[in-house]
Order: C-alpha cells, then structure tokens, then sequence
C-alpha cells in the first residue's frame, strides 16, 4: 500500500504577497466547476482523470489546434501558468464528482436535505516542479505567484529547522508537488511525501488497546487462539495531574465572566497533545517489543454533543488522535489495524478467552 504523509514548511519574511495567488486560483475553480456542471454528461462518460482533465481543458483552453473554445476562460483568467490551470481542473472534476455521487445517493434514499454543490472553499494551489516551484538551495526557493497583474517569480527563504527535518527524516520518501497554505498569519509550503509499504499477511500476535478516559491505556498481547501473551498498562498520572490543574484554572478564571482564556486553552491543550503523543508511542513500543501484526483499537463514535457530567473529560479526550497517529506509525512498520464494535466488547472477550481455554 501507499502512504502518503505531510509536512509544512514555514516561509519567511512574506505574508501578504501570496494573497492575490491564492484568489485568483479558487475564482478559476469556481469558473470551472460551472463548466463541469454544464458539460458532466460528457465528462463523466470519459474514462480516465487525464483524460477527463484534458477534455475539460479543451472546451475552455485557447491553442494553435483549438482557436475557439466553448467556453473563455483565457481572457478572465489571463497567462495563467498551464500547471496551475490543470490543478485547477482537477479540483473542479473532483468536486463536482463528489457532488453528483452524493445526489444520486440522496435519491436513492432521500433522508435529510438535498446536495448542493457550494464554491470552491478553502482550496490552494499545487506547485508543481520546474513550472511553479524551483529549489535553489538548502533553504530557499522560487515559487511562480500572481502579483501585480501578472505572474512572476518570487525568491522566498524557508525556515532551516523545517527543511533539516524533511532532509534527515524524509529523504527515502518519494516528494511530490508542494502545496501553498496559509495557517493564521502564517503561509506555509506543505510538502507531501509518498513511500510505498507491504503489510504483514501471517496470522500472529494481535495488540488489543483500550483507550480509557481515566487512565491512558490498555494493552493486552494475544493470539489467535485466545493466549494472552502479556498485558501492558500506561497511567501517566503526572500529566492527567497537570491537565486537571490547568483545565480547573480556566474553570476558576471563567467564573467571573464570560472569558475567553486563549493562553490558559493552549497550555491545556498543548499537555492533552503530550498525552496524545505519549499514550501513541507507548502502543507501537508495546506492538515492536512482541513483533505483532495487528493492532487492534475500538471503534469510538465521537460525533454530536457531548452530555453528562463528563463531558468536559469526554470532550477533552484524544482518542481519535492517538488511533490516527497509531495507524500512520503502524502502517510504516508493515503492520495492520484493526476496528471492532465497542459495545459488550468485555463480556464478549471474556467469554471467548474461557471458551478458547477449555478446550
């Protein structure tokens, strides 16, 4: 199987520049996504995404070959870059894709409001290598931007500790086409990278984790035959200590108003994040130390309002987080994952286990 994995890079000294970019790039899908919209019956019945891609770009491209096309997207959209424009092609067909599948479900089964296909959203552009984006060195680059009315190059410095990272950690991963994003403030080159795995196909040693909202974790070590194996436990006592104490700061801070609290919310997000990443670590630790094939986790429905007087625990809880980090780690060690109903799931494994040992 494939895995692809991300990593952003922070750009300096620009903020504002990139702007004009990222504008110009969503109101070019949006043009788009009318034309697919108009055209889907031809679209859809071409087999293939380059080759739909191509058909797309035809109806709406200028060439030597195609002097007139259906639709002008050149004159609204002037010397935009050919690989910029493709992405934007592929955008589109994808969400339009998206919107039709979901409408012909909802016919199917009509419960709740009928699809609508929205704008474009939040999307950014891909730069794709040679035509959008050079690495001139270490650590900086050029990327092809809209400014001013036209496309040029930009010089631009990415941040050291983020590029050092991706040449010490990544380097035996395959780098496709960056992506430019903006988080707060901030813009970013997020560099996706794509590394190519065989997951085991021998019926071995199984890792069941139960996440618990008091403790941390659970881990028990059996087989197929139901032989337990070993049973591992993580507490961290220290830290649900120290989460307690800032999330019961805020409580005493809120109490004389409607406050926000943003430094105290990101200390006690940030020591939930620690937790986060230890309770994963500790997992695949425990799954390497008996050479296991599959981890095991159960399949926790989150979703909706949280109710109870837990809430505040239950909404605290990373438990989608730490099954995320799990499965990236544990594909990267040719290991598999597994999901089962969460309900009688105690009851049920004691009674298999009995089973299993008395025969």
């Amino acid at each position: 199987m494939k895995i692809y994995s991300t990593y952003s890079v922070k750009i300096k000294q620009y903020n504002h520049i990139f702007s004009e970019t990222v504008t110009i790039y969503r109101d070019a899908v949006n043009f788009l996504m009318d034309v697919c919209l108009a055209e889907w019956d031809l679209v859809s019945a071409i087999k293939g995404n380059q080759a739909q891609m191509m058909h797309v770009e035809s109806l709406c491209h200028k060439t030597k070959e195609n002097s007139s096309p259906k639709y002008d997207f050149d004159s609204r959209f002037y010397k935009m870059p050919s690989y910029i424009r493709r992405a934007a092609i592929s955008e589109a067909i994808g969400k339009v894709s998206s919107y039709k599948s979901n409408l012909a479900n909802w016919k199917l089964n009509p419960t709740g409001k009928k699809p609508t296909l929205n704008n474009c959203g939040y999307v950014y552009p891909s730069l794709y290598r040679i035509g959008m984006y050079n690495l001139t060195d270490d650590y900086s680059a050029q990327i092809k931007i809209y400014h001013n009315n036209t496309w040029n190059w930009l010089s631009i410095s990415l941040r050291k500790s983020d590029m050092d990272y991706i040449y010490h950690r990544c380097n035996g991963r395959k780098m496709c086409a960056p992506t430019l994003q903006k988080r707060g403030k901030e813009w970013f080159l997020d560099f996706p990278f794509e590394e190519k795995v065989t997951l085991t196909d021998t019926n071995g040693l199984v890792v069941g984790v139960d996440l618990g909202l008091n403790s941390a974790c659970t881990c028990c070590i059996m087989d197929s035959k139901g032989t337990i194996y070993g049973r591992r436990f993580l507490g961290l006592p220290s830290e649900t200590d120290r989460l307690n104490h800032a999330v019961n700061r805020i409580k005493k801070a809120q109490q004389y108003g409607n406050r926000k609290m943003p430094r105290l919310w990101a200390k006690a997000k940030g020591i939930n994040d620690d937790i986060a990443v230890k309770t994963a670590n500790f997992i695949i630790d425990t799954a390497v130390m008996y050479n296991a094939d599959t981890i095991v986790f159960e399949h926790l429905d989150l979703a909706g309002k949280k109710r109870g007087s837990k809430k505040q625990k239950l909404h605290m809880w990373k438990a989608k987080y730490v099954q995320s980090m799990v499965t990236d780690k544990a594909h990267r060690l040719s290991m598999r994952i597994s999901h089962i109903c969460a309900w009688g799931d105690i009851t049920t494994s004691f009674r298999w286990q009995w089973q299993s040992s008395s025969r």
